[in-house]
């Protein structure tokens, strides 16, 4: 049976073939087709993403694809041991379970994403592979592993000793109270109060990238919120909600809460504002602004970050409490990790 995805995609391409230009066997996007190629540039969210940025520009320097940079970028913090938001290192939800969510996003729509993903150590590539390989966007839990090993993922057990440690100390409480900001409780160090051998316990990693043939792509990754409900799914793998790109306008994705995301299809959002004129940061902003508009109470004591780049490579952000941070690299500067602007210039708790 003619799988429905190739099956459109064939009719389109017969259609349009002598509109699109390729290049390593992908379309080369809409602003390779005609527009203007901006300079490659990719950004990430906190300070984690500086090293995901290098591994991602390894790949964009060299001329590759948006979509293989965002896919090798975020790999970096999955395996990180240390990082206890994103990835194998990730913290359990109160039943000691490690699950992981993730999506991947291409400029021309397509998308793919797992939820409560568990024993596989990078979210990000099963992902791309239900995007390539199947005709659904989402595929969730024990659906979503056996999809993953049959594709030839390895099994392991994602639950390291200081994960599960921490769960213990956790599991003397039982207190369910997530962070504002991991990011700004040093990085890898631990020490935040409630959070027994880290404060990592809801921040996600985003990626968007331009190449230098003017294509978009974009990537988010998580853990989740640590000590969640067994089952509980957030915004990262939500296409529209932690993720949206659109090559004719630009990317968006988002950090912090997921369910202020999901309510509000933010990185969707943020991408339409775009369309509308406003420049990555206006858009970001705004999008922070109607979640504090509809939740003004709860939002002095929840963080949410919104990131976004436009098809031109310019780059904003905004979040609703102070900390938020970004990675930025291209050509010119490697390493730079900037503040975000913020609703509240003080943190609440």
């Amino acid at each position: 049976m003619t799988d429905r995805r190739r099956f459109l995609k064939a009719s389109l391409l017969g259609a349009s073939a002598p509109l699109l230009a390729w290049a390593g066997g992908r379309s080369a996007g809409p602003a390779a087709r005609g527009t203007k190629a901006s300079a490659a540039r990719v950004v990430s969210t906190w300070d984690f993403g500086v090293a995901a940025n290098r591994a991602a520009w390894a790949i964009l320097g060299q001329g590759g694809h948006a979509l293989d940079a965002v896919e090798t970028g975020v790999q970096v913090p999955e395996s990180d041991l240390k990082n206890h938001s994103v990835g194998k290192g990730g913290y359990p939800d109160r039943d000691g379970h490690v699950t992981l969510d993730a999506s991947i996003m291409d400029a021309d729509g397509s998308c793919g994403a797992v939820a409560a993903l568990e024993h596989i150590e990078h979210p990000i590539s099963v992902a791309r592979r239900v995007m390539e390989r199947t005709p659904h966007v989402l595929l969730v839990g024990e659906g979503a592993l056996q999809f993953a090993l049959e594709q030839g993922f390895r099994k392991q057990d994602l639950l390291t000793p200081e994960a599960e440690q921490a769960w213990h100390e956790w599991l003397k409480t039982a207190k369910y109270q997530p962070s504002i900001n991991s990011e700004v409780h040093d990085y890898g160090k631990g020490g935040a109060p409630g959070l027994p051998g880290g404060a990592h316990n809801h921040d996600t990693i985003g990626m968007l990238a331009l190449d230098a043939h003017g294509r978009l792509a974009g990537a988010c990754t998580t853990s989740g919120m640590a000590w969640k409900l067994r089952g509980r799914v957030g915004d990262s793998p939500i296409i529209g909600a932690g993720l949206y790109v659109d090559g004719e306008v630009g990317g968006a994705t988002s950090t912090g809460v997921g369910e202020e995301v999901i309510r509000n299809a933010g990185s969707f959002l943020v991408v339409e504002l775009m369309r509308q004129g406003r420049s990555p940061h206006e858009a970001c902003k705004e999008a922070v602004m109607r979640i504090v508009k509809k939740r003004p109470e709860a939002s002095k004591t929840l963080q949410v970050g919104f990131l976004a780049m436009n098809r031109d490579g310019e780059v904003g952000a905004y979040a609703i409490q102070h900390g938020f941070s970004y990675a930025v690299c291209d050509a010119k500067k490697q390493d730079a990790l900037i503040p975000s602007q913020s609703v509240y210039t003080t943190s609440y708790s």
